[in-house]
């Protein structure tokens, strides 16, 4: 009888890739976790259980087939693994390495449940993508006949590229095009290298230049190029813009210098990782170093700044959130890591205001809260503690309080275009069709700041949408 691979989370425990020291890994922006080696990928994914109802795929955004690639891994079918991965996941390399699996498929874990760790899915679908990609089983898009249909996508951000990607597979000619000089979006400029290297954006992007998508960068629709240009030019169109309005704060003293946003702080930094020059980061506008550094938000984006700043050598760094621990949005596996790497975590504190010492930032006025009844929610609502205000030092603080879409109607001068009251984009569920004949839109722009694999999701859906419609003519005249 042949030996069971695997079922064997009662003989092995969970393990994850190793994780370089804080002290080692907090002055530098490679990646924080090794890969896991042939035999201990082997050993991880024969933990799993194979169960009847897997929710970790039911839990994923993709329903990616996880036991299918899991148990191909467990049996040394590497090339058969990445083949299955791909085939729902246009960037599994990706996702392993930024999707906060505790929340998703991970978080999900029959086996977890049951009290014996979760299977390491990140870090194995990032070894299978990783090995693919080093193995040269990763090819550019070669569909089987070109098609004269064309398609128009604005954005180059996840949901874009992985619409591009499918529509390319299927022979759609597919010009993008992005504000950028680079391709990505967040996955380039918000997200930073300890999370996601660079190198890992620019060969996909290469891949899919090299599979016959056109990349029109430097584009800033409604200035370089009007919306109705774009919609003459093509069959289709595809709204991909993403959000990157932030929120900002209006209190006292909001106006001071050294008051920054997040997007444009992370912005700065992973530009001068690509060794761009960026003026605002050379002048100190935009750097940390030597600074007492303040963060305000809960969420990933300000994990993200909070261990940036501690790589770009600020003299202190804090993170205030006006919740506690327990209800913080953010990924708590990051929380973990900052706290290692030197964060320190205000709970339960927000700004009420800002000092300056002649128009430069010099203090955040804190109120102290606690948690009251939940509000509608559900969460626990937070109360400020009257007489508990204090004043915590700063020279820099990051606003992180998420992003809103842009007036794309005024911005690109649309007429008909329905938004929602939250300034996101109306668009059909699944198919991501607005209101506008041949006018899709994907990702955030629809859902508002959100996770990079429902972007990916949005992006394949919409694609298979528009492929049905292009079809569809076809069909009628079959009949």
């Amino acid at each position: 009888m042949a030996k069971q691979p695997m079922l064997k989370f009662v003989q092995i425990e969970r393990d994850m890739p190793e994780k370089r020291a804080a002290d080692a890994r907090r002055t530098d922006f490679h990646e924080i976790y090794a890969e896991f080696a042939n035999e201990k990928a082997k050993e991880q994914a024969s933990r799993c259980s194979q169960c009847g109802v897997p929710y970790c795929q039911s839990h994923c955004p993709l329903h990616n087939n996880i036991p299918d690639w899991l148990r191909l891994t467990a049996t040394g079918r590497l090339e058969e693994a990445y083949e299955v991965s791909q085939a729902t996941n246009t960037f599994p390399e990706i996702c392993g390495r930024i999707c906060p699996q505790d929340r998703l498929c991970e978080g999900n874990c029959v086996i977890e449940q049951s009290g014996h760790g979760t299977v390491t899915i990140g870090a194995v679908e990032k070894y299978i993508t990783d090995t693919a990609w080093e193995n040269g089983w990763v090819k550019p898009i070669d569909p089987a006949h070109e098609r004269t249909e064309s398609v128009g996508i604005i954005g180059a951000g996840p949901g874009g590229l992985a619409a591009a990607d499918m529509l390319r597979q299927a022979g759609v000619q597919v010009t993008i095009y992005d504000r950028y000089d680079r391709a990505g979006g967040l996955l380039t400029y918000g997200i930073p290298g300890f999370k996601l290297e660079k190198d890992v954006v620019m060969r996909r992007n290469e891949l899919l230049a090299a599979g016959g998508v056109n990349f029109v960068m430097d584009c800033n629709v409604g200035e370089d190029i009007s919306f109705e240009e774009i919609r003459a030019k093509h069959e289709a169109v595809i709204i991909a813009t993403g959000v990157y309005k932030s929120r900002d704060l209006e209190m006292p003293g909001s106006g001071a210098r050294g008051i920054v946003r997040a997007l444009d702080f992370l912005t700065a930094s992973n530009r001068k990782s690509f060794g761009d020059a960026v003026e605002e980061y050379d002048n100190g506008t935009l750097s940390a170093e030597g600074k007492r550094v303040v963060v305000i938000g809960g969420g990933d984006t300000a994990m993200d700044c909070v261990r940036t700043a501690i790589r770009e050598g600020a003299a202190s760094v804090k993170c205030l959130y006006r919740r506690d621990r327990a209800n913080m949005p953010g990924s708590q596996r990051e929380v973990q890591n900052a706290e290692e790497e030197g964060v320190v975590f205000e709970w339960l504190c927000a700004p009420k205001g800002f000092t300056d010492e002649g128009g430069r930032v010099a203090g955040v006025l804190v109120q102290k809260m606690r948690l009251g009844p939940p509000d509608v929610t559900g969460r626990q609502a937070p109360e400020v503690i009257e007489g508990a205000d204090y004043v915590e030092g700063a020279d820099l603080v990051i606003q992180a309080l998420g992003f809103e879409p842009e007036d794309l109607p005024s911005l690109w001068g649309v007429d008909g275009l329905d938004v929602t009251r939250w300034g996101t984009v109306k668009a059909e569920f699944t198919t991501g069709a607005t209101v506008l004949d041949g006018v899709y839109a994907v990702g955030d722009i629809v859902r508002g700041a959100s996770l990079v694999v429902w972007a990916i999701r949005d992006g394949r859906d919409c694609a298979q949408a528009i492929l049905e419609r292009f079809a569809a003519p076809e069909a009628v005249a079959a009949e």
